[in-house]
């Protein structure tokens, strides 16, 4: 890990306005004796990790609100930010520009930051995560719905999304519908209406992109959805067409295919069913299955002809 100049204290000034370096006094105050990264927001992902730990400890050290404590906070910030690429990268194809969900995603982090306890043996990435997209989402929310529902159900939605960001952050894991009933005191039936009204809030159009290319760029369209080959249509046709060759077959054949392909049993089972060697019942079934065969290809071919 390069250790140079400390990294830049973000700022709530005018865009393009920098704030000039921290002093190499504050600094030395801030980290003691840990080392700064020579650019936080080009660090590697194992050297974050790893400086964020440390920094971790440091900031719990510091008194909030003083210049040393602000800043090993900004450092946290600019170290971890790539969660926050990361956690918006799965709403690439949104509407809404990429810019903007970064940093709605940033306050999600900052807020994580400060309620993170190192002492609890947690890996901060897996507490932020949750934070970090929950922030997102909530900040889809307030974009609007595509189809306008009750105002009761809007809050309810938000509600919902609230205790299910809390308990995965707690848990690990998503909430099931018991678990957000319980946490806000609600029947699972209300519940379940909450999570049928958020579909309302989306409405994708059929020519929307869906799917991803190589590069992870959506591409496709929904569209193309509404009409698909079914093989289940092929064979439904094909059993119409057997049964006439079926009922054609004496009852020894029948009996032979049923138990081969409806009870699954061996050539050696058949024949001690039906008293004759496995050699024979498969000499048999060679036959039996060949003139299927036959009977289907030549149906079909009279279909084409008939077509033509």
């Amino acid at each position: 890990m390069t250790i140079s100049r400390a990294p830049r204290t973000p700022s709530a000034r005018s865009p393009g306005r920098r704030d000039p370096l921290p002093s190499e006094t504050l600094r030395r105050r801030a980290l003691g004796d840990l080392p700064a990264p020579e650019d936080p927001l080009r660090a590697s992902t194992d050297d974050a990790r790893i400086l964020s730990v440390s920094l971790f400890r440091r900031l719990h050290e510091l008194d909030e609100g003083t210049p040393e404590h602000s800043y090993v906070r900004n450092t946290l910030v600019e170290l971890n930010l790539s969660l926050v690429k990361f956690a918006a990268r799965r709403f690439r194809g949104r509407a809404e520009p990429m810019e903007d969900i970064v940093q709605v995603g940033t306050i999600g982090l900052i807020k994580s930051i400060d309620r993170f306890d190192p002492g609890r043996g947690v890996e901060f990435s897996a507490f932020a995560l949750p934070t970090i997209v929950g922030e997102m989402k909530r900040f889809f929310r307030d974009t609007g719905w595509a189809v306008r529902v009750p105002r009761r159900l809007q809050e309810l939605r938000i509600e919902l999304a609230k205790a299910s960001d809390a308990l995965e952050q707690r848990d690990g894991h998503r909430p099931g519908r018991a678990a957000l009933a319980e946490r806000l005191h609600l029947a699972e039936e209300t519940v379940a209406e909450g999570e049928l009204a958020a579909n309302a809030y989306a409405a994708h159009s059929l020519d929307s992109p869906v799917g991803d290319d190589e590069t992870g760029a959506p591409q496709g369209t929904a569209g193309r959805r509404t009409a698909v080959e079914e093989p289940a249509y092929e064979l439904i046709d094909d059993l119409n067409s057997l049964g006439p060759l079926l009922a054609e077959l004496d009852e020894r054949d029948r009996l032979i295919l049923s138990l081969r392909f409806g009870e699954e049993l061996t050539q050696a089972e058949i024949g001690r069913r039906v008293g004759l060697s496995q050699m024979h019942v498969s000499r048999l079934l060679a036959r039996i299955l060949g003139e299927l065969r036959t009977g289907l290809l030549d149906d079909g071919a009279t279909e084409d002809a008939t077509d033509g």
